[in-house]
């Protein structure tokens, strides 16, 4: 079996952010299982799987490390780096959204926010809303968000923890009146963009599916595969925060997204991991291995 590793080559922000989506990706699936530290020669070799070059990469994690998201630390002489604080908390967040997702019922009822920030601390307000976004409420009116009942307790303890619950209210309960809540939900979401992001992951993915069901892919092949995809879908998750089915347009292609998903993890990842480990391991003892005497050269 053939994997097609996706280029990161293109010009501007785009690709910058796409590497440190790719970097952050592999630090998530391999640095906390390896005592939350990557050498940097093993993060250079597992990103030249997915078609990024040396330099670029290490561009690229020097920025994630002047953003506060990775962190500079040498391990056995080797310069390596480690996931911040804050971005572990992160990414044991995602963890839950993206492989333990759970579907809202209207019983659920809702979770309201309701907040006010002085003029002078806008920085507060900025972090606010991309904290709410990134939690998946939806925008009911200025100031007032609102998220299904069930990510209540997550959403509390996320914004505690980000250091901003002096800003703001949370009520739980349900929709009582007035008009039909139905119509509602394409107001404070946009399902379009919605619709068309599991859409577009469905028609880049099925094929893969089948592929790797008919053909065994090797652990690199594996790799190859399976770094892009979960990067591609781990912000779907945020995007579309388990809104109940039937409050969703029938037929609604997140379930079909969200099966694949799980399809493709469980047969991919496993060889995936492999792959990861042997050049992490490989590496390592690359860095370990005695050097030749010279003396013994003929």
């Amino acid at each position: 079996m053939t994997a097609e590793p996706q280029s990161t080559h293109g010009s501007g922000g785009g690709r910058d952010s796409r590497l440190a989506q790719l970097i952050i990706t592999i630090f998530g699936l391999c640095a906390r299982a390896e005592g939350n530290w990557l050498s940097t020669a093993s993060v250079v070799a597992l990103m030249s799987d997915v078609g990024a070059e040396s330099q670029a990469v290490r561009s690229s994690i020097s920025r994630l490390k002047r953003r506060g998201v990775l962190l500079s630390e040498r391990n056995g002489g080797a310069v390596g780096y480690s996931l911040a604080e804050p971005t572990l908390e992160a990414l044991a967040e995602g963890d839950v959204r993206i492989f333990e997702r759970s579907r809202a019922s209207e019983d659920d009822g809702w979770v309201v926010v309701v907040f006010s920030v002085p003029e002078s601390e806008r920085d507060k307000r900025h972090a606010l809303r991309s904290s709410l976004t990134r939690l998946g409420f939806g925008t009911a009116a200025p100031g007032v968000w609102v998220a299904p009942g069930n990510l209540a307790r997550e959403a509390r303890q996320a914004l505690e923890r980000r250091g901003l619950s002096a800003y703001l209210d949370m009520f739980t309960g349900h929709h009582f009146a007035f008009g039909d809540l139905r119509s509602k939900i394409p107001q404070w979401w946009d399902l379009d963009e919605l619709t068309q992001l599991y859409a577009d992951f469905l028609q880049r993915y099925r094929p893969i599916l089948y592929r790797t069901a008919a053909e065994r892919p090797t652990p690199q092949e594996a790799f190859q595969l399976y770094i892009p995809m979960l990067t591609e879908w781990r912000r779907l998750p945020y995007r579309d925060p388990g809104l109940p089915l039937s409050l969703l347009p029938p037929a609604w292609n997140g379930e079909a997204a969200g099966m694949l998903f799980d399809e493709l993890n469980n047969m991919l990842r496993p060889l995936a991991d492999k792959h990861a480990l042997a050049v992490i391991h490989g590496q390592r003892a690359e860095r370990v291995a005695p050097k030749p005497d010279r003396r013994d050269r003929t």
